[in-house]
């Protein structure tokens, strides 16, 4: 796609709430937030040129690698959320992107995310080839007061539950998408923090993808804090998770 004639730098989209993205308590999921802030990403890349079409003219596409979510509040049902991005730096194969969410004025969570460029077909990182100096780098302008961190993998730790991976887990990469990862972490928490908003952030690191009937187990120990789990692939850890609570 061309770069659209008004393109900024700063994105701001706005997002309604329905029942469908919310907890039986009425506010939006962890997993659902994720998927907002990947979609007003992926807007931005849209209307800049450097979309997923854009980037498989040359085998290319965005892989996320790691992400720093923090918690203020979560929206509810019914909710006008406005998500606000900008790129604090992109070199290479390497970016880093932030995410605001914002309820009525009120900033309610923050994200940096860390992206790599991957090539779809020798499925390895390379540098990006399309343009991108139109898009103003940002990079004193923190989303959260921490940077994401290298959450190393939990293996020794008792193994929470086992999946195959099917074809509804997948993505237009072909590959897992990163929510799904949150997602199968997730639901072996007990409810109450989740439906309490006891959690306040969480670092994700995204090791290694994994495809259709890939076989895994999530690792971890929930009386740690904060608490890490991983997820494995055989021997091979393929993703960590810290959540930090109240």
């Amino acid at each position: 796609m061309p770069i659209v004639p008004d393109f900024s730098s700063i994105l701001k989209v706005d997002w309604d709430i329905n029942f469908i993205q919310c907890m039986p308590n009425g506010l939006l999921k962890y997993t659902e937030l994720c998927q907002l802030m990947q979609l007003t990403a992926a807007r931005h890349s849209e209307l800049g040129g450097i979309s997923f079409t854009d980037m498989q003219v040359h085998d290319q596409a965005w892989v996320l690698s790691r992400m720093r979510v923090e918690i203020n509040k979560l929206p509810r049902w019914r909710d006008q959320v406005t998500i606000k991005t900008w790129i604090n730096s992109l070199e290479n194969s390497r970016s880093v992107r932030a995410l605001e969410l914002w309820v009525n004025n009120e900033k309610y969570v923050g994200a940096e995310t860390f992206w790599a460029v991957f090539n779809t077909r020798s499925r390895r990182p390379e540098g990006l080839i399309l343009p991108h100096e139109h898009f103003e780098k940002f990079p004193d302008w923190r989303a959260t007061q921490n940077t994401f961190d290298k959450v190393l993998p939990v293996s020794d730790t008792p193994v929470l539950y086992k999946h195959r991976v099917a074809l509804s887990d997948l993505d237009i990469v072909n590959h897992v998408n990163h929510v799904k990862y949150l997602e199968w972490c997730l639901d072996v928490l007990p409810k109450e923090i989740l439906l309490e908003q006891k959690i306040k952030a969480f670092d994700m690191n995204f090791i290694k993808e994994l495809s259709w009937g890939d076989e895994i187990v999530v690792r971890g120990n929930l009386d740690n804090h904060p608490v890490k789990m991983s997820i494995h692939r055989g021997d091979s850890a393929v993703f960590s998770l810290a959540l930090e609570q109240d």
